[in-house]
This record gives structure tokens, C-alpha cells and sequence, in this order.
């Protein structure tokens, strides 16, 4: 397939670009920062376009079969715009250039239900107060972006994990259409979900146009260590970069 990776140059970006080039696909990588982007591949080709610019991300569509968006920004307290910009100029450019499947990351707190088998304390003050201050911008451009891709006619599957963390390999996770327990998702997981969701076509049939948890249950870190990376910006911390 010609798969067309948006946010090429995030943690999570750069396993999707490893994986779909391992898989034989051709990929075309779209990063604001082609110098800073290591991967190399004989079937990948590095793209420079920032998601706001409608006519870059036009650029990088056309002639694809699929797009994936592994877009993503730190914690912070500025307005947040990449998700709902990105989703936007990337869903038109798809529509004028008849690419149907498109698959991106948002997050397991969108599904609006608590975790099960959480603990109280998770539950009702740690998970709420990360929503509501230290990533309330980041969620709510996250709501922005998942309404946007949810009003368009594409095949759309929006992957909804929880923290992010690193791994060397993939392991056995859960994938579901509802919050699964469990508070993690290990970046190597996500990526081979987010490649698996669009070449696939037996489980596309199945999730076409749906919301989809991944969640990792083995090795997983402490929600404080987490935190720390994300409040210290740490580039391998729990959100999705670009």
C-alpha cells in the first residue's frame, strides 16, 4: 500500500514508519522537521508540511491509499489547534482526492467512562485532574478533531489509548471498541495497531468508522512516572508528537 504518515517525526510516528516499511508498504513521511527525521527506508519518502497549511497537506494525499495521524502536542496551558487543524485539512484533501481510510490517535480518556478496575482514587481525583488541567487543552482539541473526522463520509477508525510509554517490542494487547482496563498503552503497540488497522481488511470491516482502545497490561510504569515525564516535556512522555 501507499500509506501517508502524519506526525512522522513523534515517538509514535517513527514505529509507524518502521512498521509499515518492514510490512513492504511505501510510506511517505510528512514531519514540519525533515532534518531532524532519522528513519530511512527504500520505500519512504520525507515530506515537509505543517498540518495548518491546507495546500501542503493536499500535497501529501494525493495518490495515497491511506492516511495515518499520529499528530500530537505536549501538555500545556496555550489553545491547542493540531488535532482539529490537522483533522480538517487532511479529511478534505482525502475527499477531494478520493482516499477512503484514514486512522489517527487520540486518547482512552475521550470514551467519557471511567477506567474499569480502577481504584477510587484513580477514578475520581489522579485521571480527573490530569482532564481538566495539566491536558485540558490537548483533550479539548482532542474533541474537536474526533468531531471533525466523525461528521466526514470516510472509513475512519480513531485509536483511543492510554498513557503512552516505550517498549522494544509489540506485546499481546487488548484491542476493544469500549474503555478496556488498564491505565498504559506501549508506543510499539499503538504503532503496529495503527498499521494493522489499515491494511487489515477483516478487522477494518469490523471497526470502519468506530472509536478503538489499545491498552497494554504487561510492564506497564507507575502513573507517577508518567507524569513527571509529561510535566517535564519529555519527548518520550505520554502524549503523541510530531
Amino acid at each position: 500500500m501507499e500509506i501517508v504518515v502524519f506526525g512522522a517525526n513523534g515517538p509514535t510516528g517513527r514505529l509507524v514508519i518502521e512498521r509499515a516499511g518492514a510490512e513492504g508498504h511505501t510510506v511517505t513521511a510528512v514531519t514540519r522537521h525533515p532534518e531532524a527525521f532519522a528513519v530511512r527506508g527504500p520505500r519512504l519518502r520525507v515530506v515537509e508540511a505543517d498540518v495548518h497549511d491546507p495546500v501542503a497537506v493536499e500535497r501529501a494525499v494525493a495518490g495515497q491509499d491511506a492516511v495515518i495521524s499520529a499528530l500530537g502536542v505536549p501538555y500545556g496551558k496555550n489553545p491547542v489547534t493540531v488535532y482539529s487543524a490537522g483533522a480538517t485539512h487532511i479529511t478534505q484533501a482525502m475527499t477531494k482526492h478520493g482516499v477512503r481510510r484514514f486512522v489517527a490517535v487520540t486518547s482512552t480518556v475521550l470514551f467519557g467512562t471511567s477506567a474499569p478496575g480502577e481504584n477510587l482514587l484513580f477514578r475520581k481525583v489522579l485521571e480527573p485532574a490530569v482532564m481538566r488541567f495539566m491536558g485540558r487543552t490537548v483533550y479539548d482539541d482532542m474533541r474537536r478533531m474526533e468531531a471533525v473526522v466523525r461528521d466526514t463520509g470516510l472509513d475512519w477508525t480513531i485509536l483511543r489509548p492510554g498513557g503512552l510509554f516505550d517498549t522494544d517490542t509489540v506485546s499481546d494487547y487488548g484491542v476493544g471498541t469500549s474503555r478496556l482496563p488498564g491505565r498504559y498503552t506501549a508506543r510499539a503497540d499503538l504503532a503496529h495497531e495503527l498499521v494493522r488497522q489499515v491494511v487489515d481488511a477483516g478487522h477494518l470491516r469490523a471497526f470502519v468508522r468506530a472509536f478503538v482502545d489499545v491498552r497494554t497490561t504487561e510492564n506497564t510504569p507507575t502513573f507517577l512516572q508518567l507524569i513527571r515525564k509529561e510535566a517535564a516535556g519529555d519527548k518520550g512522555a505520554a502524549g503523541v508528537r510530531d
